[in-house]
């Protein structure tokens, strides 16, 4: 199939245009490398784009011919959407926009939209599709507006969209990433302690990228499922000290843990409810965080110092 990743350079995004190419699949991939310049294509990923997904004539373009796009592209940044709202809506919501009207225009068979739980806000967790939506922060407004959108464009025009609300994501490839497990392992690796914001008590569904990466090569391949919602994680809530405890052990240094008070905008108790995702999808997570963990850990400790020094962190969530 010809496909098109957005934010193909990102950390979700090159995992998954590996795993979609080794099938066999024609990959296209967008990206403004805003983070993921480490992760530049080469080889077999000929087919790359420069560009921002604000711009629309580009995304006429690049849609061209494509029967999937899969929508990564995102400012992912909670803090930084409390920071820059505006930035975080014209990204999101614009972004999301033209490539939906480019489905429209270019006979897109199938758009796959990446969302998040922060759309969701703070609930009782675990979350399920069925919660009605509280946002939190501008990043988790932009993704719901985004879902909207999806929703109206597959009711309206018929664009067959597929919204999933990945929980914590974690894994390889991972370097410019500010969320907390890449943040924790490039800590431990420069030897400092770790820094968590709250008590440490405040929980998360931490999902390996493999799992994600699947999850969303099953929405491409059931082609009887459309105008759906699924949260995709693990459906095991973990601590926040508990993830850098495991982290600190792996390590197998002394490293410390400070408390610095919680950031505004961040949801307390969040893990997801996956019931929906298995009995629709057939999706399974296969690796449980401490093997995810271990795998991650080692990939880091194989990249360049430098590389790990001069990475731009993006996104927090």
């Amino acid at each position: 199939m010809n496909i098109l990743i957005t934010g193909g350079c990102g950390f979700i995004g090159f995992n998954l245009a590996r795993k979609l190419s080794e099938e066999g699949h024609n990959i296209k991939i967008l990206d403004n490398l805003s983070a993921g310049a480490n992760n530049v294509p080469s080889g077999h990923f000929r087919n790359f784009i420069v560009g921002d997904i604000r711009d629309e004539k580009l995304i006429n373009e690049a849609t061209h011919k494509i029967e999937v796009i899969v929508h990564l592209a995102a400012h992912t940044s909670v803090i930084g959407s409390v920071i820059d709202s505006k930035t975080d809506c014209d990204i999101n919501i614009i972004g999301t926009l033209n490539l939906l009207r480019a489905c429209t225009k270019n006979s897109v068979r199938r758009f796959i939209f990446a969302s998040s739980n922060a759309a969701v806000g703070a609930h009782e967790p675990p979350i399920n599709e069925e919660k009605i939506p509280s946002p939190l922060s501008p990043y988790g407004a932009s993704k719901l507006a985004c879902e909207g959108y999806c929703s109206a464009f597959y009711k309206t025009f018929g664009v067959k969209t597929i919204i999933l609300r990945f929980s914590n994501v974690y894994g390889p490839y991972s370097v410019h990433k500010s969320s907390v497990v890449a943040k924790f392992i490039k800590t431990c690796l420069n030897g400092k302690s770790l820094t968590i914001y709250g008590d440490g008590t405040q929980t998360r569904d931490f999902v390996y990228a493999d799992d994600i990466c699947n999850a969303i090569i099953l929405c491409i391949t059931k082609k009887d499922i459309a105008g759906e919602i699924f949260q995709i994680g693990t459906g095991i809530e973990i601590r926040i000290i508990d993830l850098a405890q495991r982290i600190i052990s792996i390590s197998g240094k002394n490293i410390g843990i400070g408390f610095k008070p919680s950031r505004k905008g961040e949801i307390f108790r969040n893990f997801s409810d996956i019931k929906k995702s298995k009995k629709l999808l057939g999706y399974r997570p296969m690796l449980m965080l401490d093997e995810g963990l271990k795998l991650t850990y080692k990939w880091f400790k194989s990249l360049d110092r430098n590389i790990i020094a001069e990475s731009k962190e993006v996104g927090d969530e």
